[in-house]
C-alpha cells in the first residue's frame, strides 16, 4: 500500500490506472425511534413530582408490554422547574414544570402504529416521530462497499481492454465515503401534532396508525489505484 504523502506514479512499462467505485442501494429499514415526552404541572412540587413519576411508569409500562417487539427503551433528559411569578416582590413560585424524555426503539412496524397512537392518547404525552433507520452492524453497509469494489475492479479492466491489455496489480484501495441509512434528521413533525391533537380528544379506543416505513438510501464510494501491463499503442 502506498501512502497519500508518497502517490505512486505510472511508467512506461507499468502504467497507473485510477478509478472510482460507486455503489447505491435501496431498502427497507430495520428500525425506528420515537421521542415521548411526558409533562407535569402543578402548585405544588410533590404533587407535580408525583404526577410525573406516575406518567412515567404507566408510558414505561405500555412501551414493555410490546416484548421483543421494543428493541431498546432509555430514559434521557428528566427536569423539575419551578416556574416564578412575575407580579410582588421576592421569589415567589407560581407553578411547577415536569418533564420526562424517553425514546424507544421498535423493529416491529405493525405494533410501532399501535403503540404511538395509545401513547399519544395517554394525558400530557408528546409523540415525535417515528425516524426510519437501519442498524450500524447492518449487513446492507457491507454489501454496499463490496458493490463499490467490484465496480472499481470491473471499471479498471474495463478501460485496460480499450487499450488491448489487462490490469496487472492493485497498487491502492481507499473508502472514499460511505453514507446513508438515515432519511431524516430529525423527528416528523406530523406525529407530534397528531399527539397534540389526540391529547385533546376522548375517545374509548383510537384506531392505530398505518404508518408506512420510508425505504433507506445506502451508498458507498472508494478509489482504486492498479497498474496495467504495457499495452500496444
Amino acid at each position: 500500500m502506498t501512502s497519500p504523502q508518497n502517490p505512486p506514479y505510472g511508467t512506461p512499462d507499468a502504467p497507473l490506472l485510477t478509478v472510482r467505485g460507486e455503489a447505491e442501494l435501496e431498502v427497507d429499514p430495520e428500525i425506528a425511534r420515537i421521542g415521548i415526552t411526558i409533562t407535569a404541572r402543578g402548585r405544588d412540587r410533590r404533587t407535580t413530582l408525583d404526577d410525573l413519576t406516575r406518567r412515567n411508569t404507566t408510558v414505561l409500562d405500555l412501551i414493555k408490554s410490546y416484548g421483543d417487539a421494543v428493541e431498546n427503551l432509555s430514559t434521557g433528559a428528566v427536569s423539575l422547574t419551578p416556574e416564578l411569578t412575575h407580579r410582588g416582590r421576592g421569589e415567589r413560585v407560581r407553578t411547577h414544570h415536569g418533564t420526562i424524555h424517553l425514546t424507544a426503539e421498535l423493529n416491529d412496524f405493525t405494533a410501532l402504529g399501535e403503540l404511538t397512537t395509545r401513547l399519544a392518547d395517554l394525558d400530557l404525552t408528546r409523540i415525535d416521530g417515528p425516524s426510519w433507520e437501519l442498524r450500524p452492524t447492518s449487513p446492507v453497509h457491507r454489501q454496499a462497499r463490496q458493490q463499490a469494489v467490484r465496480e472499481a475492479v470491473q471499471r479498471a479492466n474495463e478501460y485496460a481492454e480499450a487499450l488491448g491489455t489487462t490490469v496487472a496489480a492493485l497498487l491502492e484501495l481507499t473508502d472514499t465515503g460511505t453514507a446513508g441509512g438515515r432519511p431524516r434528521s430529525a423527528f416528523d413533525r406530523r406525529a407530534v401534532r397528531f399527539s397534540m391533537a389526540a391529547a385533546d380528544t376522548e375517545t374509548a379506543a383510537p384506531e392505530p396508525l398505518d404508518l408506512e416505513p420510508q425505504r433507506m438510501q445506502v451508498r458507498a464510494d472508494v478509489s482504486a489505484q492498479f497498474t496495467m501491463n504495457p499495452p500496444s499503442l
